[in-house]
Formats: structure tokens, sequence, C-alpha cells
């Protein structure tokens, strides 16, 4: 309203200045702006529409097409309550060059009244197939005096949408962002270029405010498709800023990062060589090299801030007892983080076993062991005395405090929360040194993503599997097949090989994972009558699954039918089969996580995935890659461009914020320039970077800690 805009240019408000003090905002919805980081004037400008609807001109119902949005206008013909599986009000209208349905799921006695025959309705809504004719479900709707308003109402710019939150609805933020448009229109010497002149002309962008303005209130005759797109210039504009906010952030926390002071760990003149010496084989020389940079990097006083990528079966692990090693070699403590209790496990056996030559402690740290136990472990960790910690999320306990933890090793650190890691590494930071990390996985992460969500670790690959492995062969076979399946496992386990059968149940609880795996070891012990079937599953007690394993090991046990839990770090090197069950419910990166849990010996090994049809488009893609390739780097990309970044890594778990209108898949391309831009303004422009990263990222820059 005019006197609304009156009032705010008669304060001069500026960009600055407290949501509150703009018209209509109260407490409450001061509170549920907060929530979604709006504090300030300028976040509501910030605050970017994620799609358009055009209102500008009406459709008429007779041109209405499936799945389009469509602003339409007409006579109610019949209002009725219509009974089926689902209760509805359902009003037809017309037009003259057709009719619909409009369907309301949820309606009121007076809506019901409201909506009488004869009566002018304009609607927006997506149109869809119905029993008898086309419909809409809950559109927006207003009804009209009368037909003349036909040219009257119509929008004079496309309709933004935006992000919402419960209790705040599109018209209210609509109205707020109006405000602070007009707020931008008085104060626009606080709305601060941070992109120099020459990066603007030299990638055709507009300028901060007039980009701002076009992506609030695009033109009647903007280009929609490249607005819904996000390809328009403005947005390209706004797309490049964000980035650059946080690449810098990542890169700013780095240099801060690199200002604590750490400790030294010279190069080890009795440990390692020892440990080498009695390894049962050679490192590769992928290994040697990734070894030697992570020993220059913790012989700095500056904290190692490391990512070591290696795909399945590279041999990361001992990497990891070769960084202990030196560590400890210098009496201090070491903590080594991992997801799950059965890779603790595994680790603990590896380490103790490699460790006990030098009489160096280990002790397994996780959340079911008896509390008098924890008690030790607690006092052991507070001596000064160098230690080996390996244990799950039992390690950030409060009550767990080192007494001189000196490096850090998060095995498959995209399954840990922010959180979780940053209360770690502070356990070491209580001691006026900061603990080395060295970060691992072995789900590679794309080159994409290594450019902005890792942007202020170092990386290192090992791109070399040991010598004498043979890659698996993959194929997929429908249900239908599954005896087959099963009868050539049969021929091959009496031929002296193992196998995995793994049980999947995607979105489902823990516990009908376990009963899946359970009935379905029970059929294969029917049909296989002279094979040793055993089963694993994540309810198991750490003492059964470790005599399971054992088993398998030792080869008394043939087929090891088991749930996920095995994804992680479980070595047989007899097991040469595995069939994925319902392998269409499976992500890329967890299908080569699974199958590689074979191929770790000399045997050629292969892999069956089993599908249930009808398989979707995306399915079928990711069936078909795993098929094509063992390459984790292939997969990995592939893994991106079908799911998107978030869900490769977990937004919210590996700390990435969510992009206001920037994207990883669609915008990498701008990613080389983003990081030379980022390095310039560091170089060139020092004061902007700041103000850059509080403009985009606020207070949500704070996950950038870990």
């Amino acid at each position: 309203p005019k006197f609304i805009f009156a009032l705010i240019t008669k304060k001069q408000l500026n960009l600055s200045d407290s949501i509150s003090s703009l018209a209509g905002i109260g407490p409450r919805l001061q509170e549920k702006l907060m929530h979604i980081g709006i504090n300030k004037i300028q976040d509501l400008l910030f605050h970017l529409p994620y799609r358009y609807i055009d209102r500008t001109r009406l459709i008429a119902l007779g041109e209405l097409k499936i799945g389009e949005d469509a602003y339409v206008q007409g006579k109610i013909e019949l209002t009725q309550i219509g009974y089926g599986r689902r209760r509805s009000l359902l009003c037809r209208i017309s037009d003259g060059t057709g009719a619909i349905i409009l369907r309301f799921f949820y309606f009121s006695k007076s809506q019901q009244n409201n909506l009488k025959r004869g009566e002018t309705i304009r609607c927006y809504g997506k149109v869809r197939k119905g029993k008898s004719t086309l419909e809409i479900i809950h559109p927006e709707y207003r009804l009209l005096d009368s037909d003349s308003e036909t040219e009257i109402g119509l929008e004079k710019q496309l309709t933004a949408i935006y992000p919402t939150t419960k209790g705040l609805q599109q018209p209210r933020i609509r109205r707020l962002i109006e405000q602070a448009l007009t707020v931008l229109n008085n104060d626009k010497k606080n709305m601060i270029e941070l992109l120099p002149k020459d990066i603007l002309l030299e990638q055709n962008l507009p300028t901060l405010t007039d980009a701002l303005e076009y992506v609030h209130r695009p033109p009647i005759d903007a280009d929609l498709e490249s607005l819904i797109n996000k390809k328009h210039p403005s947005q390209k504009r706004l797309t490049a800023e964000e980035l650059l906010a946080y690449q810098l952030s990542l890169l700013d926390l780095r240099k801060e990062l690199k200002k604590e002071e750490a400790p030294v760990f010279k190069k080890s003149v009795q440990l390692i060589p020892k440990f080498l010496k009695k390894l049962s084989f050679e490192l590769t020389n992928a290994q040697k090299k990734a070894f030697a940079t992570i020993e220059s990097d913790l012989n700095k006083s500056s904290a190692m801030l490391r990512l070591l990528q290696g795909d399945v079966g590279s041999g990361k692990t001992v990497i990891a007892a070769l960084a202990t090693l030196q560590a400890i070699e210098e009496n201090y403590q070491v903590a080594i983080m991992v997801p799950t209790e059965l890779l603790a496990e595994q680790h603990y056996k590896n380490f103790t076993d490699w460790f006990k030559l030098f009489d160096i402690e280990t002790i397994l740290l996780t959340g079911k062991l008896k509390k008098s136990i924890k008690k030790i472990i607690e006092e052991k960790l507070k001596n000064k005395k160098p230690i080996v910690a390996i244990g799950t999320h039992a390690l950030f306990q409060e009550n767990i405090s080192f007494s001189k933890l000196g490096l850090v090793i998060i095995d498959e650190q995209h399954r840990f929360g922010v959180h979780q890691r940053l209360t770690l590494i502070e356990k070491g930071q209580k001691h006026d040194k900061y603990p080395h990390q060295l970060i691992m996985t072995a789900t590679p992460i794309p080159r994409t993503l290594t450019m902005t969500a890792y942007a202020d670790l170092d990386h290192s690959i090992i791109d070399e599997l040991p010598p004498g492995r043979i890659s698996t062969k993959t194929t997929v076979h429908s249900n239908q097949v599954r005896d087959e399946i099963i009868s050539r496992i049969k021929g091959k386990c009496e031929l002296g090989h193992q196998a995995y059968w793994v049980c999947t149940l995607i979105d489902e609880s823990e516990s009908l994972q376990c009963e899946t795996a359970i009935a379905t070891s029970e059929k294969l012990r029917k049909k296989l009558k002279n094979i040793k079937v055993g089963l694993i599953h994540g309810r198991m007690k750490s003492n059964e699954k470790e005599t399971i394993m054992k088993d398998f090991k030792d080869g008394k046990i043939h087929l090891l039918v088991a749930t996920t839990v095995i994804e992680v770090g479980v070595d047989v090197p007899n097991a040469s089969l595995m069939v994925i069950d319902n392998a269409e419910r499976l992500g890329l990166s967890q299908l080569h996580q699974l199958r590689g849990r074979i191929g770790r010996g000399n045997k050629e090994s292969f892999c069956a995935l089993i599908y249930q049809s009808p398989l979707n488009k995306i399915a079928k893609e990711r069936l078909r890659v795993m098929e094509d390739t063992n390459d984790g780097f292939v997969i990995a990309e592939k893994d991106l461009e079908l799911r998107g970044p978030g869900e490769v890594l977990g937004t919210r778990q590996a700390g990435i914020p969510d992009f206001q209108i920037a994207n990883l898949k669609r915008d990498s391309y701008l990613l080389p320039k983003i990081q030379e831009m980022a390095r310039q303004l560091l170089e060139k422009n020092p004061k902007n970077v700041r103000l850059l990263i509080e403009r985009w990222l606020g207070k949500k820059h704070e996950y950038s800690n870990v």
C-alpha cells in the first residue's frame, strides 16, 4: 500500500536496519523471518525466488495442457461434494471454450456456500487429467465481482514464489520484499558492489542492484524459460556472487586454521621403518606418494587439513596407521573416528595386530561398552601417555577427555554430522595445540564437490589398487531369475568360493532390514542344503558379529546373508561373489561400496544386482553405470549428475549450506572462474571478503568451523 511506502521513505530506513523497522512486522512475524535467516532488511533482498508463475495473462480453458501451470477464469456451473476413495468438493467452471473441474480435498462449509453457480472465478494451479475432464487440485482462487474484470487485476510482472516457513504465506513475504526493494531504491549507496568492475565487464554481468530488482520483479516481457532454468544474466550474477562467498568462507577458514599452532611430528626413525619391514605386503607407489605428503604435513607447526580419497580396497587404512605411528613416536594421542561399530571393531583388530610389536596401547570405544570399562578408558585418556583410541560417535561424548590429542583421523567422513566432527577436534584444541586432521573417504568425491565442499582441505588421492587385484564383473538381473542366481551361487560355493547376499531396505527401519535378512537367510538355507549359510545384521551383539565374521573369514561359512552393515570396511579376501537384492533401492555410491567388499583377493569376482520391476529412469541408469564401470570416480560423477550434491554428500551432514540461487550441479561450469575470482579478491580486495561472506552466508558460515 502507498501509505506504507510513504512511511518508509519518511523514516529513511537503511538496508542494515532490523526487519522489525518495516511496517507490519511484529514479534511473532519477526521470529518466523529470523527462523529462515532474515534478520536485516538487506536479508529480504537475498531471499530469492525459487520459481515464477505467470499471472500476466489468462489462458482459455479450451487451450489447457496437462502438466502446465495455468491462470484461468470462468463461470461456476456446478458445485457439489464428490464421494470416492476420498471425499472432495468439486467445482465445475467453463468459459465458452472449454470446462475444467476445481477439486478441494480440504474445504469448509462457508467455502462450499461461496462457490455458487453463476459466480465468476479466477484461479491458478497445475492442470492434471481427471476421471472425465481436466482438473486442478486446490487452486489459488478469488471470486470476481463481474465478467468485466477480465483485464483488471492481471499482474504487470511475473509473480515470484519464495522459500517460506510455517505461518508465512507467499502474499505476505512478497509485500515485505516490495518494502525492501523500496528501501534499496532509497539506499543504493549501502548496497556496496563487492565484485571488481573488470570481472563484471569480462563476464557481461549486470550490477548487483539491477540483478536484485530484476529477479524480484521480472518484467512482463521477461524470458520465463531462462528464469525458470536459472540462466538469466541477473541470476548468473547472483549465482556467481553466492558461490564466490561460499568459496571465500572456506578459504578464509583455511587461512584462520593455518594460524593455529599444531604439534610438530618429526619424520619417524623407529616405529615406521620397523612397521614397514614387518608388513606382509609392499606399499603401492600411490600409497607411498600419499604418505610422503602426509608425513611432510605432520612435520609442520600449522595444522594438517587433508582429505585422503581412495577407491574401495586401495589401502587407506595402512596410511592411517603410518600417520598414527608418526604421532605416537612424539608421545601424542590419536583418535580414529568411524561410522559403524563393525568398522570400529575391524580397525581395532587391524591396529592391535599391527601395533602389538611396539607395545602401543590401542583402545576401542563404542556406545555398547559397559560403564565400568568406559570409566577405565576415560581415566587412560586423561593420562598423558600415547594411546590410539578407535571408536564411533562415543568418542565425542562429554565425559571423554583427551589429555594430549595430536591427530584426528576421520574415516568415511560424510557419515558424520558437522557438530560431531567439530566436537572431536575441539577436544584437542583445549590444550593449546590444534590437532592435525586426516579425513579419509572410500566414496570418491566428484571434482565439482572437492572444488567447493572441500575447498578448505588439501587433497590426496590413492589412484592405484594393490597388485594382483582383478576387477569385479557386474551383471544386472530381474527378480524373475532369482532361482538361477541361487543355483549359480551353490555351484561356486561347492568349488570353494565364498559369497555375500546383501538385503536392502532403504527408508525403512533397521528392525525391518534385520527381519528381511533373517527371512532371506532361512529361505536360502532351505534351497542350499549342503551350503553353510550365515547371517549378520546391525542388531546383533558385537561378539556375535565378530564370531560370524571370523567364521566367514576362516571359510566355515560359505554364504553370508547381510544387511548394508557390511558396506564399509569388512575385508574377506576369499569372498568373490556378491548378490545385492533390490539393488534399485540404493544410490550409486552405496552400490559401489558394497561391491568393494569382493574382489579383494586374486580370484575373479562377480556381482549380481537383482531388481524388482518396473524400474524408473534413474534406477535403470544407475544399474547400467554399475554394469559398465568399476571406476569409483566415474561412478561419483554420475551419482552427482543423477542425484545432485545435497543427496550425494547429505547437505546438512557435509556442511554444505542451502544455497539461495546457486546449484553445484547446474553451475559447476562457473567454478574454475569462481576459484580465480576468490584468489583475486583475497589478494586485491581483502576488505570485501568478510562483507561478501556476511552478505550471503550471514551466521550460516559457522558450519565452516569444521
